[in-house]
């Protein structure tokens, strides 16, 4: 499988808001972690009345960088670009400071389908003021944002275009360090790659993701993320069709050498690749009322 070409390089400071154009200023929440990167990077959109983007997790000291920040200036919106613990608890601390209404596509999905470990990372307490669905805009004097409904890595993402710019917020859509985890129930691999494909056919040329440096060639990007994903669904299949029918042995031969805090992580991520190849009517599952990671996984026919 050919390597994906990262870029780890991330210039920052911890607790200060930084500006990077005349439209976007970020401030990172001090939360490094193995899915976090350095941790999570909250965008403050315009000037004097300004949006918030991911203002992140319950981390006081980050709201307070934020406020400390944009003194004299008002915050008029809150907006998540999905339900995960890195991404939208921190709504409701501004929110408790600021007054501002809080936006996003809705309340994390339920895991309907009882899959085990199903929706790790979740907060599942964030729920919008204002429901920002697939094309929704929010406006202010110098700036307007239109959501862009990406589901995949998780089922109420959003993307957040910037025409001014010509930027995308991406959220964990997409990032420059590494691939996107995309875990089942919520995660949804043909979700994922149909989302890729409609944002490669859009305007932007600057993707600024949640976590890590901004993509400044988003197009071949998003090809080469694509090709490593369908690459690892190929992966796992052969892994079946050799015999190897149980999802921690999957992972032990395709992610040889993992770091042990990663495996919940990979094993999901097989899940769904799984998943994907029983829809394609390539893989079956037996055991298991569902798919689910208590499944044994075979060569559909």
């Amino acid at each position: 499988m050919t390597a994906m070409r990262f870029n780890r390089v991330f210039e920052f400071r911890y607790g200060v808001v930084e500006k990077l154009t005349p439209l976007v200023r970020r401030v990172v929440a001090r939360n490094p972690g193995p899915f976090t990167f350095h941790g999570t990077a909250t965008f403050i959109i315009g000037n004097r009345e300004v949006a918030v983007i991911d203002p992140g997790p319950a981390l006081p000291e980050h709201i307070d960088a934020m406020i400390d920040g944009l003194a004299g200036e008002s915050v008029s919106h809150i907006i998540a670009t999905h339900t995960h613990a890195d991404h939208s608890p921190g709504c409701r601390l501004l929110q408790e400071k600021t007054g501002a209404p809080t936006y996003g596509f809705g309340p994390h999905p339920a895991a309907s389908d009882g899959a085990a470990g199903a929706s790790d990372g979740a907060d599942r307490d964030f729920a919008p003021d204002h429901r920002l669905g697939d094309g929704g805009v929010i406006a202010a004097l110098d700036w307007h944002l239109c959501a862009i409904h990406t589901p995949g890595h998780c089922a109420n993402h959003i993307c957040l275009a910037l025409p001014e710019e010509n930027t995308l917020f991406c959220g964990d859509q997409l990032m420059a360090w590494s691939t996107t985890v995309v875990m089942p129930p919520d995660g949804d691999v043909a979700d994922y790659l149909a989302s890729l494909e409609r944002l490669k056919n859009r305007p932007e040329t600057i993707y600024r993701p949640t976590h890590g440096a901004a993509i400044h060639n988003p197009r071949e990007h998003i090809d080469q993320v694509t090709a490593h994903r369908l690459a690892r669904i190929e992966q796992v299949f052969h892994a079946v069709a050799a015999g190897v029918g149980d999802i921690r042995a999957m992972r032990a031969r395709i992610y040889a050498g993992l770091d042990p805090a990663l495996h919940t992580g990979a094993e999901r991520s097989i899940l769904g690749s799984l998943r994907f190849l029983i829809a394609q009517g390539r893989v079956a599952a037996e055991n298991a009322k569902e798919a689910d990671a208590g499944a044994v996984f075979r060569p559909a026919g």
